[in-house]
């Protein structure tokens, strides 16, 4: 008995902070994802990086031994210097010298990445005044971009979205939800074909060192706004109609994440999405509810009777010369 009472206490107990239960699950699943990226990729790449170490010192002891007249402090101060204006986008290659990074084109693409929060960091601001203007207009535009694209994808939802999943519904009778989780499949799976597969196959053919798998993978980092800025298309020697190319990139990218957002606002209004999401919410409390319910309801009622009494006041003043039903009452039994 005793036991029964326990058990049905627990069980009471776990459904009644079942939302703060599924919380902590969440965010210890959350930090063990975390984890395990973190030694997947350091189990991958820590070969690769020994290996390339490996390389740069076997070059830099060959280079000291052909060139006795220099030695390692002067080499490394010079290489550090080159490796700074590397990092501001400034490459001292021959080849690459032709590349402006601060003309029209160039600006107009850095501040799509900027706005977009995608920021490859190849290319940075070199003087304070631009530094500083960077951060004045991120704040301003930053927002004002979050404004654009939701408002944007509000607009493209409902025509891609709303009105196909509600035609197919009334139209021909199917389940609303087997028709949404179809329509968003289907719309996911058009837009990884447009913006990704295609895309990568045309970056796989301009761009001389990228491979379809390179290519791939820099529409998802920029898509997905991660921006690692490894692979930055447009900065190959002599690019052909770079200017165009660079403007071309600019609009795949905002018209790639307006594609992004509506995909994921179709899979969010999902209805199993949508109560799977509840699990983790905090509950309203439905006493808090209901008296809040009962104070509108109130206040509604006593302002619609407050509305009711001064019509009849009004009609009262406007009609002076008409008789009360008690006075005329008064006035038939004293005659």
């Amino acid at each position: 008995m005793l036991q029964s009472l326990a058990g049905s206490s627990c069980v009471r107990l776990v459904e009644r902070h079942r939302s703060a239960w599924c919380f902590g699950f969440l965010v210890l699943g959350y930090l063990l994802y975390l984890v395990f990226g973190a030694v997947v990729f350091s189990s991958v790449e820590l070969p690769y990086e020994d290996l390339l170490r490996q390389e740069l010192r076997k070059l830099k002891r060959r280079f000291l031994e052909e060139h006795e007249c220099l030695s390692e402090p002067q080499l490394e101060q010079f290489l550090g210097r080159v490796l700074e204006a590397s990092n501001y986008g400034v490459s001292v290659l021959s080849n690459a010298s032709g590349n402006w990074n601060w003309d029209f084109t160039s600006a107009l693409f850095f501040a799509s990445t900027v706005l977009s929060t995608t920021g490859y960091g190849h290319t940075v601001p070199l003087s304070d005044g631009g530094k500083a203007f960077c951060i004045i207009y991120s704040v301003i535009g930053i927002p004002f971009t979050l404004l654009f694209l939701t408002a944007v994808v509000q607009r493209v939802t409902v025509h891609v979205t709303r009105r196909p999943v509600l035609y197919f519904h009334i139209r021909w009778g199917f389940s609303k939800q087997v028709v949404a989780i179809v329509h968003a499949v289907l719309l996911g799976f058009v837009t990884v074909s447009c913006f990704f597969f295609i895309p990568a196959a045309v970056f796989s053919v301009l761009e001389d060192d990228w491979n379809f798998l390179e290519s791939f993978y820099f529409c998802f980092i920029s898509l997905s706004t991660i921006g690692l800025g490894d692979y930055v298309p447009g900065e190959g020697y002599n690019q052909k109609f770079r200017e165009l190319y660079k403007i071309g990139i600019t609009c795949y990218l905002l018209l790639g994440l307006i594609a992004m957002l509506v995909v994921l606002e179709t899979f969010c209004e999902l209805h199993e999405l949508k109560k799977f999401r509840k699990m983790f919410y905090v509950k309203k409390d439905k006493d808090e509810d209901q008296v809040h319910i009962m104070e509108h309801d109130q206040l509604s009622f006593s302002s619609i009777t407050d509305q009711a009494a001064g019509l009849k006041e009004d009609q009262k003043q406007n009609e002076p010369f008409v008789a009360t039903p008690s006075a005329s009452a008064d006035g038939s039994a004293g005659h």
